[in-house]
């Protein structure tokens, strides 16, 4: 990167809040990944704008990050900016039963603050290994729930530096998909309206789920979570199962033996591997079932002759 971009990076931002060569396996779920040129950590949405209008008009690759926890970093890393959003960037408002969160606010502390406030409804959401940002960009969801069940409106941001508030219905949320996604846009904070319940009750189901979630998935290795959507009418993960796939290596990525629908980070994974054990499941259980999965984890940088698309 350029010494140019450096030093206008550094009117923009303190220096604590740019890393150089920063290694992407410290900020994605799956640790695998290679450096990214600058990391940049905005606590305000004008520094998002700022970043996003200085990588425009050098010509510079950037990608939004939240918690890294849908994302397959390549070995190389990223040529370019990766703007994260995360702790930096995580205020939770609550007032009466409406929530407000900044988009870097992780789910799991969310769910935590709005328990204490006695507001039920975002239970579903708090196992989830990842920000708010993400969960809108993708209407996130588990055990039964979605982010279209409980979101009211979000402010967004698009590729010009322009924020828009975009009511539920101009969200357009589908199943892992919403007009944020499709139109590239960044999700700067959202609001929920909740039902009241007892505190005590609310922690019940929190804690009813999390034993769920412990008893059926590999959360003693590190994931990307599920790692494909659910096929119309099947379950990827019996799928899988049913391909004879359950513990299927490549190095040290891994089909889960506890649960086929994720692939694991067995200790030192290289995101090569991790990618063609993906690409080997897709091709058998086309093969042996029919049915051809797609990832639901995204790709940033180069696998081969195939780019990340998530890279702007």
């Amino acid at each position: 990167m350029s010494e140019v971009l450096y030093q206008k990076l550094q009117n923009l931002f303190k220096r604590e809040q740019i890393r150089i060569n920063e290694p992407l396996a410290k900020h994605t779920t799956f640790q695998i990944g290679g450096p990214a040129d600058y990391l940049l950590l905005p606590k305000e949405d004008t520094q998002v704008a700022e970043a996003v209008a200085l990588c425009k008009e050098e010509g510079v690759p950037f990608f939004i990050l939240g918690k890294g926890s849908n994302l397959l970093v390549s070995d190389e890393g990223y040529r370019g900016v990766i703007i994260k959003l995360a702790e930096n960037f995580s205020h939770i408002d609550i007032k009466g039963n409406k929530v407000t969160a900044q988009s870097g606010a992780s789910l799991y502390d969310m769910a935590d603050s709005i328990a204490e406030h006695g507001l039920c409804g975002f239970e579903f959401a708090s196992g989830i290994p990842g920000t708010l940002g993400g969960a809108v960009t993708m209407n996130a969801g588990a055990y039964g729930g979605e982010m279209k069940d409980i979101i009211s409106d979000a402010v967004v941001m698009d590729l010009n530096g322009n924020k828009h508030f975009l009511k539920k219905e101009e969200l357009r949320l589908g199943y892992r998909k919403s007009v944020v996604q499709e139109e590239h846009m960044v999700v700067l904070e959202a609001s929920f309206l909740l039902e009241t319940g007892k505190e005590e009750d609310i922690r019940a189901g929190i804690a009813e789920l999390t034993r769920k979630r412990e008893e059926k998935q590999p959360l003693e290795y590190a994931s990307a979570g599920s790692t494909f959507k659910r096929p119309e009418g099947y379950f990827a993960g019996k799928l899988i199962m049913d391909s004879d796939l359950r513990g299927y290596q490549v190095g040290n990525a891994q089909v889960s033996e506890k649960h086929c629908g994720f692939v694991i980070n067995k200790g030192g994974a290289t995101a090569q591997e991790v990618y063609t054990l993906i690409q080997d499941v897709i091709r058998i259980v086309y093969e042996k079932q029919g049915v051809r999965l797609e990832p639901e984890v995204r790709l940033l940088g180069d696998f081969g002759n195939k780019k990340g698309k998530a890279s702007k």
